[in-house]
């Protein structure tokens, strides 16, 4: 056996030893999904309180006027065109842009938690919707 091969056999079953290891760290139990599950409705209830209450811009206006129950959001359609934009964008980025424009708002940045509660509100809204991306 060449120093070549080898060297390739030992990096493999070290790395077959490594994912061995690994694998306890995806073991959960049920109450660690009732555990996650909690977290997550929490998120979502914040989400549509923001969604509901007119304070994320500076005109009153709440996203709910115009999209009750996060209706006509689709967000399983993205990433996608919008002619807004110009490009395609992720539905984050379409929840900024509605925050800046029709409710006059600051740009709530990707990662936080406000913009997290929002997608995950109108996510929660569409479940068991299948995924279409790019579809209009």
């Amino acid at each position: 056996m060449t120093k070549t091969i080898r060297g390739i056999a030992a990096l493999c079953a070290s790395g077959f030893a490594l994912a061995a290891t690994s694998s306890s760290a995806d073991e959960f139990d049920e109450k660690d999904v009732e555990h996650w599950g909690a977290e997550y409705l929490a998120v979502v209830k914040t989400g549509r309180a923001l969604w509901t209450d007119g304070k994320l811009g500076t005109n009153g206006v709440a996203c709910a006027q115009c999209h009750p129950n996060a209706a006509n959001t689709h967000p399983e359609t993205y990433p996608k065109y919008q002619k807004q934009l110009g490009r395609v964008i992720s539905i984050r980025e379409m929840i900024d842009w509605c925050v800046q424009n029709p409710l006059e708002g600051a740009s709530i940045p990707p990662n936080d938690p406000r913009m997290i509660a929002l997608e995950s509100y109108i996510t929660f809204e569409r479940r068991g919707v299948a995924l279409a991306p790019g579809k209009h």
